[in-house]
């Protein structure tokens, strides 16, 4: 074979190769409308056992201690099970290995942040809160400050935490139900909102913690098989696996696509092995030092986590069941790892971000794929299995969310700020249902106002709450002789209020002016000209580009990059052949990577043609944003922490002073635990 004959081959052989990125992208389906009855099936049998444990449950809720906290009756063992199903959110495993998936080590690194949060927990938190606490955050910071003070602006953080958690729980429900079995997806918001409402109200914490643990074991279980199959291959050998990653083309065109012409430079291997390095994703240093911070910090105080401290009967059990949480969440997100990269060289980004752009459903999709393929009955029944644990996990996450509100409301606001103590079981008893069905229709309609909406930053901003506003309070109340409730209520209030204005004004926010600006940069600038298609890949791909010009001048277009005649060009083209092999498949890269940035363009400025310059702003009216990170830890945690020294340090107050020792010696022994709180 000659050298002209032997480039036509290794031409075609890339094409082949980047198929998957050059050809327009398809609309996918996870599930052919043949096998809608069998996901159908599936989610039922799930649904219908946790309603059965709603039922069993309903007969043990006799008081408002059975409803808020399971009667202290819950092991160690047991709530660590139903920590871990608390916690592991539809972000946990649906997010983080589509994040895997699409940006390889990045994605891994939310693993980290979520698990090390337990430490602070474990070391700091957990069994102080069991002893000083009842029921909610406002049982414990009430302990030595102003109660009714206190216990308001508990309410308050615990409300604005749960409602940006609760929003991104019910949008990925409801795209969850709509893209498996569907159905509208208004209508999802209502059954992902029906069934929480129906788990809360009729079993309460009881019903709650042990859905939560079957929800565990059931995620646990599916992520072990998943990874089984997707590690057997290899011999369950580690560095064989990564380098399967590294080796796959779907990969190396994911990674020439994120890195744009920075990836003109690399070979085939090094595009690979970039995808077990940082900075696909998170690219900012400082970003991630304050992502990673908001994540550790959170978790200790995110109120539905610090509610399952008081289902235990002592302090004991207490960090019993944060260890348990750790191992269970530790082993989960280390699986979390082999599903990302087993659906990026399995099932390719292309087609996971084909279905959902924040790669969501990678997971169900590697299921799918490891049991046979979209047109097999096993794998849609495997698809199904791991989509319904999916749909449990954030049904369960959603249950536990409204009620830490529920409680904030009834409780902290209604019994004890309003009634000041003096209601009776059944009255404090309709109180939290009340309340319980107030939060539970309003997460309905927030879920379904936010349709279509990119909610992703809402979990992160929950979380920055929580560790800005919920954690300093906490800390400091338990820890610190000086803190009162002055610094208390003016860390919170400012702590959570810098966060929340600090992502108003980030990178998260859509500014359509500079969408736009940018789109006509790409179109009309000269990303797609030979000059400067000259300076980002040198080489080869200058050549490439002049030659399939020649014909017809004008730059390339998605619809010339996807041409037949184009394609015939690359094959038979008579440019440079002594070109290196690799260097044809860079070329190939580069010209993927062109195509997606056109139709990009393309997108956004047909989504904003019709809009005045003014309409172009953000929803704080800014066309760029103020604040460059993405996540505000790093200055609002800071901040949270210094209101709380400052206020105290300037204002007297008798009674956290004069309770300081009882909190302590409670704290530290957990004597009189049994006593009521006002």
């Amino acid at each position: 074979m000659n050298i002209k004959s032997m480039n036509k081959v290794l031409l075609i052989i890339a094409t082949l190769q980047t198929a998957p990125v050059l050809a327009t992208p398809k609309k996918y389906a996870a599930v052919s409308a043949e096998y809608r009855w069998l996901t159908f099936l599936v989610f039922s049998s799930i649904i219908a056992a946790t309603m059965y444990i709603t039922y069993w449950a309903s007969k043990r809720v006799k008081s408002t201690e059975d409803f808020y906290a399971a009667g202290n009756s819950i092991s160690g063992l047991q709530n660590g099970w139903a920590i871990a199903g608390d916690y592991l959110s539809a972000a946990s495993f649906l997010g983080i290995a589509g994040l895997i998936s699409l940006y390889g080590y990045d994605g891994f690194m939310y693993s980290v942040g979520f698990l090390m949060g337990y430490i602070a927990v474990l070391l700091v938190i957990a069994e102080p809160c069991r002893n000083i606490g009842k029921y909610t955050l406002g049982d414990i910071l009430a302990f030595r400050n102003d109660p009714k003070k206190a216990r308001m602006v508990a309410a308050l953080s615990t409300i604005t935490v749960s409602i940006f958690y609760l929003t991104a729980q019910m949008v990925g429900g409801g795209v969850l139900v709509k893209t498996l079995i569907g159905i509208d997806y208004e209508v999802s918001v209502i059954a992902v909102g029906t069934l929480m409402l129906a788990y809360v109200v009729f079993g309460g914490m009881v019903a709650t913690t042990y859905v939560q643990i079957v929800k565990a074991v059931l995620l646990v279980i599916a992520s072990l098989v998943l990874v089984t199959l997707v590690w057997l291959p290899y011999g369950f050998s580690l560095p064989a696996f990564l380098q399967a990653v590294v080796s796959d083309s779907k990969v190396q065109a994911q990674v020439a696509k994120l890195l744009g012409t920075a990836a003109s430079s690399m070979s085939a291997q090094e595009l690979g092995q970039r995808f077990l390095e940082p900075g696909l994703f998170l690219k900012d240093p400082i970003d991630q030092i304050s992502l990673g911070m908001a994540l550790v910090f959170g978790t200790a105080g995110l109120p539905h986590i610090l509610m399952r401290f008081f289902t235990v009967p002592n302090a004991q059990e207490a960090r019993k069941s944060v260890v348990w949480a750790m191992a269970i969440i530790g082993g989960f997100y280390v699986l979390t790892l082999f599903l990302g990269f087993g659906a990026a060289i399995h099932v390719g980004p292309e087609t996971i971000g084909g279905i959902d752009k924040g790669g969501n459903m990678a997971a169900p999709l590697l299921a799918q794929y490891l049991g046979g393929g979209e047109n097999s009955l096993l794998g849609n029944f495997m698809l199904a299995f791991v989509a319904a644990v999916a749909f449990a996990t954030i049904v369960a996450v959603v249950a536990g969310l409204v009620l830490a509100s529920a409680s904030a409301i009834a409780h902290d606001l209604y019994v004890n700020v309003i009634k000041d103590g003096n209601t009776s079981q059944a009255q404090q008893m309709q109180a939290a249902k009340i309340a319980s069905i107030c939060v539970g229709v309003v997460a309905i309609l927030i879920g379904i106002l936010a349709k279509g909406q990119n909610v992703a930053h809402l979990v992160g901003m929950a979380f920055a709450v929580a560790a800005s506003s919920n954690l300093p309070a906490i800390f400091l109340t338990l820890y610190w002789k000086k803190c009162n409730t002055t610094g208390v209520v003016m860390g919170m209030l400012i702590g959570a209020g810098s966060a929340i204005l600090l992502v108003l004004i980030s990178p998260n926010m859509t500014y359509p002016q500079k969408m736009v600006a940018d789109a006509k940069t790409v179109l009309e600038g000269a990303v797609g000209q030979p000059a400067i298609a000259a300076k980002a890949s040198e080489g080869f791909i200058c050549e490439l580009f002049t030659f399939c010009q020649k014909a017809e001048p004008a730059k390339p277009t998605v619809e010339t990059l996807d041409s037949v005649p184009f394609q015939t060009k690359l094959v038979n083209s008579e440019i440079d052949h002594d070109t290196p092999p690799e260097e044809i498949i860079k070329a190939q890269i580069k010209i993927a990577a062109l195509k997606k940035q056109i139709e990009k363009a393309k997108e956004d400025l047909a989504k904003y043609q019709n809009q005045t310059t003014s309409q172009l702003t953000s929803m704080m009216g800014l066309e760029k944003p103020l604040f460059r990170l993405k996540n505000p830890g790093i200055i609002s945690i800071p901040l949270g922490f210094l209101m709380v020294v400052l206020f105290s340090l300037l204002t007297h107050d008798k009674r956290a002073e004069d309770l300081w020792e009882e909190l302590y010696v409670r704290q530290n022994t957990g004597l009189h635990v049994e006593g009521v709180l006002h």
